[in-house]
């Protein structure tokens, strides 16, 4: 394909930009204030449906003029359902208010938007000693960060395609209309973006393979199949700035010489396939996608693929045969997608995170993104940082940065005053590391080398109270539950494997075990076809080689370190803490495990406690009179008294 070599893309474009122009003047010179308010899945779980709905009630019932504009997600996941005011008639910048509730809402109403009172003690952030109103930009998770995919989340309306383009948008799409195919691809081999889905492959060498073959019938995929456990980084980048990503698909679809396109999402997302539907639909009808695309001759659909949301089909093979009406299951390669593919047609796949990436490095140039991250992991990495950290949510950092940096002066350290075990990094597959490690640089070689990996960007943080052999029988059940049962090594290891971890967590492991957990992890890796089975062993191989003591401890000692597996610990109530006739305990017990002694105290009848551990909650902070030990053994035996005598001093 050769570049447009006439002005008729960039008189169309022009006109598009003139349109978004005057939109977007005519939104900064209404009269009144403007309420930026979250509306992504993460927002709208925590109740941003409410609190817009509160906005609106308010400002009618008050009269007061003002925009209401929805927005994705900023990233501060914690603060949910979040809102920034920008009144310019109070004297004071944008303000970020964190959880605002339906009542906050009217309030913030009130106080501000009609009386000036812009109540800086709800600010995020808000501290006695703050003087100034910290700007959005001022506060860790922006002013730590390098924020290239994730620039425009949280600012536009995902729904509405002038306000991207208003931001620059799609100009990376005409420069690229200039340019041939191979000047294009040389950009992005020169960039070293590696793909973002986790196998860190070169972006360009996949681009230049997939445009040298002879086939003229081309597909580019989106992979946006996210099933890892507490990932969600793909979902938001779909909810809160759809057009990069389908900026990135066209790029690359112009670059290949594809004229067909799906973004495979899974059906778990509805809101992440409604907002992209409606992208689709916005760039076709500014000329942008669909046949002649700005007056070329280039053309190219896109369409939805809704996943059935098995954790396989993130394969990029195993995601084919999903498309194609199969069962998702992984194949032998070679051939690779970009030699045949969908339809058996060359196919290229990329990761939601690596085409957004795309629009930047055309518009910035491969240099600055060079300078970006380290020399063989250039650009940035977002993580969904989720667990026992004070402020988890979205974070995009520059590679390089270090997980200390990342866990304790981004998202807040610890909560509680608890200190750090360990971290479990990139998705189910990927491993945990102990305190040593968190000045580990965060790229690709890095994490390798440390035993973890990058992923796709999901990011688990432990305290002292985790147990990592209960850690590793968790995310082992769920890639044994993933598995789609091809490979002897992944079906069969996999199911020993967390038979011996569950047996552990019960107390019923063997001498014989650790040495079989190893050796079994081991022939797993090495004899799986596909990464799932590849990987599924990480969290025991890291575990038992950095935290190799609380193994022993559950098959030795048949106790839990972390006071987590219930099979190995139990419950008891400190008499010289109880205080007399207190029954916070005894509501709460779902079991009546709970019995009042005979001085008015609480004991607790090991034989009918659940273990649930309601009664630590109940229990007044001032008494703090629930115990919980490991090996259950150590729990004292306070006898109970006869049932008749028991009914009547409890009632």
């Amino acid at each position: 394909m050769n570049p447009v070599n006439n002005t008729s893309s960039d008189q169309i474009f022009s006109a598009i930009q003139e349109e978004a122009a005057k939109r977007r003047k005519a939104n900064e010179e209404a009269p009144g204030c403007k309420i930026h308010i979250g509306m992504a899945t993460c927002g709208i779980a925590s109740g941003a449906l409410e609190t817009k709905a509160a906005f609106e009630d308010a400002l009618s019932q008050r009269g007061i003029e003002a925009r209401i504009h929805t927005v994705g997600c900023i990233g501060h996941c914690y603060a949910e359902p979040y809102v920034i005011i920008d009144h310019p008639e109070s004297g004071f910048p944008p303000i970020f208010y964190p959880d605002v509730t339906a009542g906050k809402a009217k309030m913030l109403t009130k106080l501000f938007l009609e009386e000036g009172d812009p109540r800086l003690e709800h600010i995020l952030g808000a501290t006695e000693e703050n003087e100034m109103i910290p700007s959005v930009m001022e506060f860790p998770r922006f002013n730590l960060e390098k924020r290239v995919v994730m620039e425009k989340c949280g600012r536009i309306d995902p729904e509405d395609i002038y306000e991207y383009i208003a931001e620059g948008g799609y100009t990376a799409l005409v420069n690229c209309l200039r340019r041939t195919p191979a000047e294009i691809i040389e950009e992005i081999q020169n960039s070293g973006l590696r793909g973002r889905g986790g196998a860190g492959f070169s972006t360009g060498r996949k681009w230049e393979l997939a445009r040298q073959t002879q086939q003229k019938d081309k597909f580019v995929i989106c992979n946006a199949d996210e099933g890892d456990p507490g990932a969600y980084m793909d979902r938001t980048l779909l909810e809160s700035n759809p057009h990069q990503i389908i900026e990135g698909m066209i790029i690359c679809a112009y670059a290949t010489g594809a004229r067909q396109a799906l973004v495979y999402v899974r059906a778990e997302y509805p809101l992440a396939v409604k907002i992209v539907h409606t992208a689709i639909e916005q760039a076709k009808s500014l000329g942008l996608l669909g046949k002649g695309i700005l007056g070329t001759a280039f053309d190219l659909e896109i369409e939805i693929f809704e996943g059935s949301g098995a954790f396989v089909c993130g394969e990029e093979t195993a995601l084919i045969r999903s498309i194609e009406g199969y069962r998702g299951m992984p194949r032998h390669r070679p051939p690779y997608p970009v030699e045949k593919g969908l339809w058996e047609k060359p196919t290229i796949i990329n990761n939601v995170k690596t085409l957004a990436s795309v629009p930047p490095i055309i518009e910035n140039g491969a240099a600055w993104y060079r300078e970006i991250g380290t020399e063989n992991s250039p650009g940035t990495a977002i993580f969904s940082v989720v667990g026992n950290v004070t402020h988890p949510g979205l974070v995009e950092i520059p590679m390089g940065v270090s997980l200390r940096t990342l866990i304790f002066d981004i998202c807040g350290g610890i909560p509680n005053k608890k200190a750090f075990k360990a971290v479990q990094i990139g998705g189910p597959s990927g491993g945990c590391l102990p305190e040593k490690f968190l000045d580990t640089p965060i790229d690709f070689d890095s994490l390798t080398a440390a035993g973890a990996m990058m992923g796709s960007g999901g990011m688990v943080v432990m305290d002292e109270d985790n147990c990592l052999v209960d850690v590793s029988r968790y995310f082992l059940d769920f890639t044994q539950k993933e598995s789609c049962g091809k490979c002897t090594f992944c079906r069969i290891g996999s199911y020993h494997l967390l038979d011996t971890l569950e047996r552990l967590t019960k107390g019923e492991g063997r001498e014989t075990d650790l040495d079989q957990l190893q050796q079994l992890s081991e022939d797993i890796k090495n004899g799986s076809l596909c990464g799932l089975g590849k990987t599924a062993p990480n969290p025991v191989l890291t575990s038992l080689r950095y935290f190799k003591e609380d193994y022993i401890a559950h098959a030795e000692e048949k106790r839990c370190p972390g006071l987590t597996c219930r099979a190995l610990i139990a419950f008891y109530i400190d008499l010289d803490k109880c205080a007399r006739g207190c029954d916070a305990c005894v509501g709460v017990c779902p079991t009546e495990a709970i019995f009042t002694t005979s001085n008015r105290k609480k004991g607790v009848d090991q034989s009918l406690c659940v273990k649930c551990g309601e009664c630590v909650v109940a229990c007044p902070p001032e008494y703090d009179a629930v115990e919980k030990v490991s090996p259950p053994g150590l729990a004292p035996i306070i006898e109970r008294p006869p049932e008749p005598l028991a009914k009547k001093i409890v009632s």
